[in-house]
């Protein structure tokens, strides 16, 4: 899928998120991004960072936009990306990406599928996305299988980087079963849309799961107070 075809796909709200770093690579959202993309390189001290897990408190944070602008951006650098969605509750990838969800991530965790590559899709240049797939009657369960943590270790042989969409952490239990099999987590916060006992119950619940905090994104920013879109803020800002 060429560039050119992908961006006239994403322009619309319906078809899933905003790929601002495809529509305005030069915006001070994409430049957010980038710095993002950089420090969760600084966060991973003395291990490359491999699987990556974006989730949020609640629905509605900004989560699969900035898990799929971090993909984007990871595969400029020319690092081998796969973007999953493991939201298999609430889908968006192959809306974003204009990508099939016949088969996906349910599918092979769910032996439906022979060969996991049927369900991975090439996007952009080093870019690869694997969507849901229908959606399940199980997911946690699914989530939890020995199936979902060989699909990872198997990934992360083959791809410099796998970043997991996960659903939020505090309706269901699905990112705290993910949580303990990825290298570090990345917490999404919209601005003036979460309470803030609900992001401590949400950081509380991770740690828990004993996932490595890397940080978090604080999203929707006003541009008018603080100059841009998102902030990032370290594992030892809670």
């Amino acid at each position: 899928m060429g560039l050119k075809r992908l961006k006239r796909k994403t322009t619309a709200a319906t078809t899933g998120v905003q790929l601002t770093t495809i529509t305005a690579p030069m915006s001070v959202v994409t430049e957010q991004i980038k710095t993002i993309r950089t420090n969760l390189n600084y966060a991973m001290v003395g291990k490359p960072l491999k699987t990556l897990m974006v989730t949020s408190a609640i629905q509605g944070e900004g989560k699969s936009t900035v898990a799929g602008n971090l993909a984007i951006e990871y595969a400029k650098k020319g690092l081998q990306v796969l973007l999953v969605d493991a939201d298999l509750r609430r889908p968006t990838v192959h809306q974003t990406f204009g990508v099939p969800n016949q088969r996906g991530l349910s599918s092979w965790l769910s032996g439906q599928l022979e060969d996991v590559n049927d369900a991975i899709h090439p996007v952009l240049a080093h870019l690869f996305v694997m969507p849901s797939g229908p959606k399940p009657p199980n997911p946690a369960e699914l989530l939890a299988s020995d199936k979902m943590t060989e699909f990872l270790t198997v990934a992360t042989r083959k791809l410099d980087l796998v970043i997991v969409d996960a659903p939020p952490v505090l309706p269901v239990t699905d990112a705290r079963i993910l949580a303990g099999q990825v290298d570090g987590t990345m917490l999404v916060v919209r601005q003036n849309g979460v309470e803030k006992t609900a992001v401590r119950q949400a950081v509380g619940a991770l740690k828990k799961a004993h996932t490595q905090l890397l940080g978090a994104v604080l999203n929707d920013v006003d541009v008018k107070t603080h100059g841009y879109g998102y902030g990032y803020y370290g594992n030892d800002a809670n």
